[in-house]
């Protein structure tokens, strides 16, 4: 079923038996990370701390941690089927590049139905706040003992783009400097990152607003991968089958989804940068300081009974290994149109989803896994995967003890390894040089003659069908169970 806000998600979960209330005081400062790093290590459910320290709002943390309420965040009852929705659309028409392939579902009529739908009252704005205490209000948590400070980890930053008008929502950290400002931790390939150059180039102040809460689906399109001027509140909806509600934010001219339990509204001085960092990031390492801009609050609404909601990254898996998983099989139909020989993509959690690929194609020439490779290191975020590991379509990839097996006997080191160097996600701590390193593709398919394989490619060991049947039908009569 769908959610309209965080109150009527946080009711399903309870209900189904997700949720967890902590009721004794808790400090937002180390000792939340602690509990709910050993709950997310265990599998265990969402947390709703009702008692934070110093804070009159409760904090919801790991409410996506897990399939299942990853599933019931996005309105579905497998992510497949999300690919499903989205593969159907996009045989409609065949645009030639991937950019164009997910522009072209928020021009379908299909989808016009979804598209936000503004209002003039809403959830968001019960209580207007535009002195005092601002930031001071938030349980915003110091999630690990090295942390520059306070961070928070699940905000929706809605930017707007001075030439077109487009409005973006994305996530990126902001680390706490004082009552009325934070940093805003944008990489140089996002698209807030590159409104605020476009501000820049203009001497022009930026304004920001900051959207805590609300719809998960709201929450979850803030991270998906989408192209430049492609609508996240749009894609919400039709995640949601209904248009998500947007109203005018109260200082800023940018549009906020009206069901979001606080909305934080300020400006960016392009001219302005200060120290971010360390932050304990989801690579299980701290990223390092660096300068990024300075976010300036000059007002935070809410809801009367708003929930602060907020996540923790660290060593894998986490909250975020599971919404990047929902990303992986929602986007799969747009590389499989585009790479059409490829049949499945695994990205390993402990590869932290930018240092691994693992990819199955339909392999019919000879050269074609390395074809592979390089057509994924020419597609968007794609393009800073350190390690793509190319198998037969055979391969089931979320065995991985049958990839290792492949891995270690398929392949020839000096024939079949390719070495490159080129874009790398900007948390790759290994890489010389930040956002620069060297990459590795692995052809680990069966070799051909016109491959360099001198000799004839082995038999896999498989035992005939009809002594497995007769097998199966003795298995009882063994004395073994079932």
């Amino acid at each position: 079923m769908p959610f309209k806000n965080l109150q009527e998600f946080i009711a399903h979960l309870e209900a189904h038996g997700e949720l967890k209330r902590i009721r004794v005081e808790v400090d937002p400062v180390l000792e939340i990370t602690e509990i709910v790093d050993r709950i997310c290590k265990g599998n265990g459910p969402a947390l709703l701390f009702e008692n934070v320290k110093g804070f009159r709002f409760p904090i919801l943390i790991n409410a996506f941690g897990s399939y299942r309420r990853m599933q019931m965040a996005l309105n579905c009852s497998s992510f497949d089927e999300i690919a499903a929705k989205i593969e159907s659309l996009l045989k409609i028409r065949p645009p030639s590049s991937i950019s164009e392939k997910i522009k072209l579902l928020f021009t379908l009529k299909e989808l016009a139905s979804f598209v936000p739908k503004k209002v003039t009252h809403a959830a968001c704005q019960e209580w207007v706040v535009t002195e005092g205490a601002l930031l001071d209000l938030l349980p915003i948590m110091t999630c690990w003992p090295k942390d520059a400070g306070p961070f928070i980890t699940l905000p929706v930053v809605i930017t707007k783009d001075p030439q077109s008008g487009m409005q973006n929502a994305g996530m990126y950290r902001m680390q706490k400097f004082s009552n009325t400002e934070t940093g805003m931790h944008w990489q140089y390939n996002k698209d807030g990152a590159r409104h605020y150059r476009k501000y820049s180039e203009m001497a022009k102040r930026m304004e920001v607003a900051v959207a805590l809460g609300g719809c998960p689906a709201v929450t979850y399109a803030a991270t998906a991968p989408l192209p430049p001027d492609a609508d996240e509140f749009l894609f919400a909806g039709f995640l949601e089958g209904r248009p998500i509600e947007v109203v005018k934010a109260k200082t800023v001219d940018l549009y906020v989804p009206a069901e979001s339990d606080f909305i934080i509204e300020g400006y960016i001085d392009p001219n302005e940068k200060r120290i971010e960092g360390p932050f304990g990031d989801h690579t299980g390492f701290y990223s390092p300081a660096d300068e990024y801009p300075v976010f300036h609050v000059t007002c935070i609404t809410g809801r009367k009974n708003a929930v602060y909601p907020s996540t923790i990254v660290g060593k894998p898996p986490m909250e975020d290994c599971y919404m990047a998983k929902a990303t992986e099989r929602i986007f799969l139909p747009f590389i499989k149109l585009l790479v059409n020989e490829i049949v499945d993509i695994e990205l390993p959690i402990e590869g932290v989803f930018h240092n691994c690929a693992l990819v199955s194609i339909d392999k019919r020439f000879p050269g074609q896994a390395k074809k592979v490779i390089h057509a994924l290191w020419g597609l968007g975020q794609m393009s800073s995967t350190k390690f793509i590991a190319v198998f037969d379509k055979d391969v089931n990839l979320r065995d991985y003890s049958s990839v290792v097996w492949k891995l270690l006997n398929n392949v020839d080191p000096r024939r079949d390894l390719l070495i490159s160097e080129g874009p790398l996600d900007a948390l790759d701590h290994s890489a010389p040089y930040a956002n620069f390193g060297g990459k590795m593709g692995i052809d680990a398919t069966r070799k051909t003659k016109e491959e360099g394989m001198g000799r004839e490619w082995p038999d896999e060991i498989e035992m005939s069908d009809d002594i497995k049947d007769f097998v199966t039908q003795r298995w009882k009569e063994y004395g073994f169970d079932d």
